[in-house]
């Protein structure tokens, strides 16, 4: 690449960002190549460029930049539903028909009939056998249904457990800290609640080791707590209670350097093998003793949500909301992208994340259509076979979020109401907050679909898997610690 090029790549990465602020760009824009946008390793330097170059009209070089963003994050669906819209606006027929067909052939759904900005493309049986495929993706699958409600009000009901042992669930508060015993009926009982001895803050996440007979809390200080103080501001822990009583057993609490935190998902397994993850930073924690100790802390992660750790506890496997699924060798100290095909398994847009007997069941809360998955494994537990939707576009589905597994039950927020809330943390309306469905869905429908295609598939894709392959090549850690570059 020639020093001018080397040179612009560089000033996009600093100058981009401050593009829509300043309203003059710092190098003419229009005469970048699409060489030149190939290289920016940024994806908020390219989402300023697009946003500049659609301003502009100028729609060639934002199908390169889309083009570019969808490489980086080929997992966000918004970002190739883009790309298709703009290379429509070109008219450019295949480009156009070959992006949305990817689209609809690993699960996601539109309805395109009327958009005027694919008026270019339109009007042959090509384009409405498209059409007509995405928006059958949109019908509702799946025979779950609700279970029960959680209580109207403001409380932003946002982690659910089940307790195996006194056949209840376990749901926290955002909003007051407390934590609630729930019946099969969805009546509730009061559990725990924050107080000087326990010092918990607002509620995100709830994780049960029935062996222990313990509850685990991820507990942060949030302006969304209704005894938010100032002083906290940016402290976070996690936090272990007995199932049986509430009473505190152990907390571990993050050093407090003044920014905030998040932490906003766990996953445990037996004898205390438990990890919490900050979704502000990306950090994945493990408990280590008395102190929690960075697991996987790799800077090519964006979004951090679910976690589940694998039956025979060797595996940890993680979302990003932006660019799918991972996994971690526990044993080893290391992470590794999951082997799979991109082309039909869409695994953007994840919440939560959860394990059942070889397979990860997903909340896709970032898809359209909202849905829940059932995600079959391979043999070496580095490798994705296969994708079954369990429930999708259902009217329920709101914003799905998070949930556990009950028996053969998935049982998960149907409709969090987190963004019934503003920026400073109080209800836009409290009038208008709903009460949370617990939804549940059957996570043994269709157990033998593709059953014969699975295991076909099984040997090529399990051939290609690679420890610390891909966005975590080259990691390196000890059995405490995954970093990357």
């Amino acid at each position: 690449m020639s020093i001018r090029r080397i040179l612009c790549a560089f000033l996009l990465s600093l100058a981009a960002p401050a593009l829509a602020q300043s309203g003059k760009p710092s190098i003419d824009l229009s005469k970048l190549s699409h060489e030149e946008i190939a290289q920016v390793q940024a994806p908020g330097s390219l989402l300023q460029l697009a946003k500049r170059y659609k301003e502009t009209g100028d729609y060639e070089h934002l199908s390169w930049t889309l083009e570019r963003l969808t490489a980086l994050q080929p997992q966000v669906s918004e970002f190739r539903l883009a790309l298709a819209t703009t290379y429509a606006m070109l008219g450019e027929k295949p480009k156009t028909y070959e992006t949305l067909l990817a689209l609809q052939r690993s699960g996601h759904g539109y309805d395109l009939a009327n958009n005027p900005n694919f008026a270019k493309v339109t009007g042959n049986k090509a384009w409405e056998f498209i059409i007509k495929g995405l928006k059958d993706n949109l019908a509702p699958v799946g025979d779950g249904a609700p279970a029960f409600s959680l209580p109207a009000g403001d409380h932003l009901f946002e982690s659910i457990a089940w307790d195996p042992v006194r056949k209840v669930f376990l749901v926290g508060s955002v909003r007051d800290g407390s934590i609630l015993r729930v019946d099969a009926k969805g009546k509730t009982t009061p559990f725990i609640k924050p107080d000087a001895a326990n010092g918990l803050w607002s509620v995100y996440a709830l994780a049960v080791d029935p062996a222990g007979e313990t509850l685990w809390v991820a507990s942060t200080s949030s302006v969304y707590f209704k005894g938010f103080k100032q002083e906290d501001y940016g402290k976070a822990g996690l936090f272990k209670f007995s199932l049986a009583d509430g009473k505190l057993l152990a907390k571990y609490i993050l050093s407090d350097d003044g920014k905030p935190r998040s932490l906003s998902s766990i996953a445990a397994g037996s004898d205390d093998l438990v990890f919490v993850a900050d979704g502000l930073r990306n950090i994945i924690y493990r408990v280590d003793g008395s102190e929690l100790k960075p697991f996987v802390a790799n800077p090519k992660l964006l979004s951090l949500r679910g976690m589940a750790v694998s039956g025979d506890g060797r595996y940890l496997y993680f979302a990003d909301h932006m660019l799918g699924l991972f996994g971690a060798d526990l044993a080893a100290g290391r992470a590794f992208d999951l082997q799979a095909d991109p082309a039909k398994l869409a695994l953007g847009g994840i919440d939560g994340l959860a394990w059942y007997e070889n397979h990860l069941i997903a909340v896709q809360s970032g898809m359209s259509p909202r849905r829940v998955i059932r995600i079959s494994l391979g043999a070496d537990g580095r490798s994705l076979l296969d994708a079954g939707v369990l429930d999708a576009a259902n009217p329920a589905f709101a914003l799905p979020t998070t949930g556990t597994v009950s028996g053969d039950g998935f049982y998960f927020i149907a409709n969090s109401q987190k963004n019934a809330y503003d920026g400073y943390g109080s209800p836009k309306d409290e009038s208008k907050l709903k009460p949370v469905e617990i939804f549940r869905s059957n996570l043994r429908a269709n157990w033998d679909r593709n059953k014969h295609a699975q295991l076909s598939q099984a040997a090529s894709v399990i051939s290609q898997s690679k420890p610390g392959s891909g966005r975590f090549s080259n990691v390196e850690g000890g059995s405490n610690s995954v970093s990357g570059n």
